[in-house]
């Protein structure tokens, strides 16, 4: 893993342009795609850029099982306000929220997946070090599933909604596996509440109790995490 420490998540997005910038410039044709607010910052560096990605195809990592597009709090809506109503690309996949057969669903995502290759991944980082929706004890051989969210998942996502209740209690989420297909990976994360999380995936030992650490066995992954994220490394 390449380490880059910033100050703060405004130079983390600069960076993670730069990031972006360079798989583009080296022939990158598919980018995996997270939401949340780490990737925020960085997305709206790209937003603001000349980069074209009108030939190009996206791929993102997870949708709510139960929210449509125009859900204000979907990811497919997410997406579109923070990346491709100013940046489209040539076609766009998520999960579909809204299709309750989770075995076709899946299936028909593993197949977006094999169909494009992901060149340039984007992942942030959950406090319980998952990444995607992938929690704790997901095989790192998984590929597209549905997710049970973890109350500590359902308890960091309410605040986005009027009150816990409405929090959608399934996703389907990339597997570890898919992730790990990414030609190149770049995982972003800021705050001292991910410390604990960014330890484990660096230093810790690979395990599925901290999904992240599966990345130690991942050939380029670049990882950009503010000081207070990066508070507890040893090194």
């Amino acid at each position: 893993m390449k380490v880059i420490v910033v100050k703060d998540a405004v130079e983390g997005g600069k960076q993670g342009f730069q990031v972006f910038k360079d798989a583009l410039d080296s022939g990158a044709k598919v980018f995996g795609l997270a939401t949340g607010s780490t990737p925020v910052s960085t997305y709206d560096e790209i937003t603001s850029s000349d980069l074209d990605f009108s030939q190009l195809t996206s791929v993102n990592l997870d949708e709510y099982v139960g929210l449509g597009p125009d859900h204000p709090q979907s990811y497919n809506y997410f997406m579109h306000e923070h990346f491709f109503n100013k940046k489209p690309f040539a076609q766009s996949y998520l999960p579909d929220g809204l299709n309750k057969d989770a075995a076709a669903e899946t299936k028909r995502y593993d197949q977006v997946i094999a169909d494009n290759p992901i060149d340039l991944g984007i992942l942030g980082l959950g406090r319980n070090g998952h990444i995607g929706f992938n929690e704790p004890g997901t095989p790192f051989d998984s590929t597209t599933h549905e997710v049970k969210l973890t109350e500590s998942t359902i308890e960091a996502n309410a605040r986005f909604f009027d009150n816990e209740e409405e929090v959608p209690k399934y996703a389907y989420s990339m597997g570890i596996g898919s992730i790990l297909k990414d030609k190149q990976i770049l995982l972003e994360a800021y705050g001292a509440e991910k410390a604990d999380a960014v330890k484990g995936m660096i230093e810790g030992p690979v395990t599925t109790d901290l999904p992240a650490s599966a990345l130690q066995n991942h050939d380029d992954v670049i990882v950009i995490i503010d000081e207070a994220a990066a508070s507890k490394l040893s090194k």
